[in-house]
Parts: C-alpha cells; sequence; structure tokens
C-alpha cells in the first residue's frame, strides 16, 4: 500500500516545512548583477556610440515618417500614414523594388563565386603570393567614390580610356554615338560590374581565411580514400567554408542593399528612374524633390525589408549549424 501524502494544510494550519527545503536566494545572482555594474564603465562607450549611431538616427526616421515635413524642414504636424501612402502608390515603386533584388541578387552572388576561385588560388604557394594577396586589398582600400569616377570618365564616348580599349578590341564600332553611362541599362549594368570589384577583397579575404582553418589532415584522408579534387572540394572543403560563406555573403547582401556611392555617380545624372534603386531613390526624395517625410517613409520600408532578409537568410542557411546536423 502506498502511503498517502501528507496534506500542506491540516486543520486550517500550514504544516511545518523541513529546514532543507527552505529556498536561499542564489549568491550568483547578487555576483552578476555586481559583475555588470562593474563592467558598465567599460561598456558604457560601446553603448553611447550604438545610441548615438545607430537607435536614435533609427528612432528619428520612424518619427520623421510619421510627420508633416515642409520643404524648408518645418514640422507641420502629423502625416499618419500618408508618406507610406505615397511611397507605395507611386508607379516606379515595384520597378526600383525589383532592380534593387537584381542588383544585390547579381553583385552578391558573382562576388561571392570570383572570391571563391580567387581565394582557391591565393590559397596555393606559388612565387609573389605575398604582393598578389596585397594586389587584391587596393579596391578595398582606394575610395568607392574614386574607384567609380575612374571607370565613369573612362566609359565617356568621346576621350574616355575604356571606351577606346573597346573600340581598339573590336567590342564597340562607333565611340561618338554609344555613351555607356548615358543609357540606363548599360549604365546599371556597369555599377554592377564596380561593385562587384569593390567587394571582392573583403569576401576573397573571408573564405580564404576559411580554406586555412580546413585541417591538413582531413584533406590527406580523403586524398588516400582516393577523391579527386573536385570531389575533395565540394565533398570536404566546401562544407568546411560553411561559416566563412554565410558571414561573407550576409555582410554583403548588408552593404550591397545599403550601397548609394557607386549608383549615385554612374546613374545619378539620368533622367527617369530607369537606373534607380531604393537607395538612389531616397536620395532623390531628399536632394531633389526635399520631401524628407516621404524619404523617411522610405527609409522605414528599406529598413523593414533589410532585416527580413537577414532574417529568412539566416533561417535558411543557419551559418552557426555545425557540419553534419
Amino acid at each position: 500500500m502506498v502511503a498517502a501524502k501528507v496534506p500542506d494544510v491540516i486543520d486550517g494550519t500550514h504544516a511545518p516545512t523541513p529546514a532543507g527545503a527552505i529556498r536561499r536566494p542564489r549568491r550568483s545572482e547578487g555576483r552578476h548583477g555586481r559583475d555588470l555594474l562593474f563592467a558598465l564603465p567599460w561598456i558604457a562607450p560601446a553603448l553611447a556610440l550604438i545610441i548615438g549611431v545607430v537607435l536614435f538616427p533609427t528612432m528619428i526616421m520612424f518619427y520623421n515618417s510619421t510627420r508633416q515635413i515642409s520643404r524648408s524642414g518645418v514640422d507641420r504636424g502629423p502625416a499618419g500614414l500618408d508618406n507610406f501612402v505615397e511611397v507605395f502608390t507611386f508607379s516606379s515603386f515595384i520597378p526600383i523594388l525589383l532592380r534593387t533584388v537584381v542588383w544585390v541578387v547579381v553583385v552578391v552572388a558573382l562576388t561571392v563565386l570570383i572570391s571563391m576561385a580567387l581565394a582557391q588560388f591565393l590559397n596555393k604557394a606559388f612565387p609573389g603570393r605575398k604582393l598578389v594577396r596585397m594586389a587584391i586589398i587596393v579596391p578595398w582600400a582606394a575610395s568607392v567614390v574614386m574607384t567609380t569616377l575612374v571607370v565613369y570618365y573612362g566609359l565617356e564616348p568621346y576621350f574616355g580610356i575604356v571606351n577606346k580599349f573597346l573600340v581598339d578590341v573590336g567590342l564597340v564600332t562607333d565611340p561618338e554615338g554609344f555613351g555607356w553611362t548615358r543609357n540606363p541599362g548599360t549604365a546599371f549594368a556597369w555599377s554592377i560590374v564596380i561593385a562587384v570589384f569593390v567587394s571582392l577583397p573583403f569576401t576573397t579575404y573571408t573564405i580564404l581565411a576559411g580554406l586555412q582553418s580546413v585541417p591538413g589532415e582531413v584533406l590527406e584522408a580523403a586524398k588516400m580514400d582516393g577523391a579527386g579534387p573536385v570531389r575533395t572540394y565540394f565533398g570536404v572543403i566546401l562544407p568546411q567554408l560553411r561559416a566563412a560563406l554565410s558571414v561573407a555573403a550576409l555582410i554583403n547582401i548588408i552593404n550591397v542593399f545599403n550601397s548609394l556611392p557607386i549608383l549615385k555617380v554612374m546613374t545619378g545624372s539620368l533622367p527617369g528612374y530607369d537606373a534607380d534603386t531604393v537607395m538612389t531613390m531616397i536620395f532623390k526624395y531628399i536632394q531633389v524633390q526635399n520631401k524628407i517625410d516621404v524619404a523617411s517613409a522610405l527609409s522605414v520600408v528599406n529598413f523593414a525589408i533589410v532585416l527580413l532578409v537577414v532574417a529568412v537568410y539566416l533561417r535558411i542557411v543557419r551559418p552557426t549549424k555545425e557540419i553534419g546536423e
């Protein structure tokens, strides 16, 4: 027979609680609080920087998106969702959004693919490897605006050195009648080329660091098992690069999505909206149309899209997932 459970309350009085069952406050709770208090002076500068550079501008952006702001910057009161309505009812909004998707996908995909090949090449031992590795950094160290201006003026139909080279090799027959930067399609295509060029150094070095972290004994075991170079790369090396590729792709997605200088230089002087992305449209709302409130609303939309893309990317790719899970 199982003994009956002693009730907690007998005849209206609480039964005495065993001494060993008394819950004592954990010392770790107070200790963690003191540790946080002692660490506060050291992390305060970083917190102030985050609040001042990230959180405060974001709050201002959200606030301005719901206000009616004049061309001179005077706040005329609440606007509700009128600014967002103007953004979504703009006739070119969907083409601009689709062009932004093309811009991000093409640039990031080409950058990652080319960087994988460059990283594989730079991981090999050959004479002058240090000089080649240093040369890869140049597009990253140079100003993006300067690099874009060099290409922009090089594509000029009359005096551009790039256009002259294309004529000499037979790719262009009429240099004076064809302007690469005067057509939205070609200007946008050259912007993609420049964006890939300036994104290669960071991505290449990130993947190269991943390659150098691959254990040598794993490669030797694959070779002893009879795996060829292609099978070794896709079956052994590529899975080891999961974390490096994930970080490189994610940072490139954010940077390219929010990129303005390249498109501003290459397509900023073109009339209409046939070469615009979301970022260049925000710039036009501010500088050309003097609509700070509508620009803030579009910035909120852009911010939400970036967060959604990053969340979906992290959900699908799962960069912290271990190999074999």
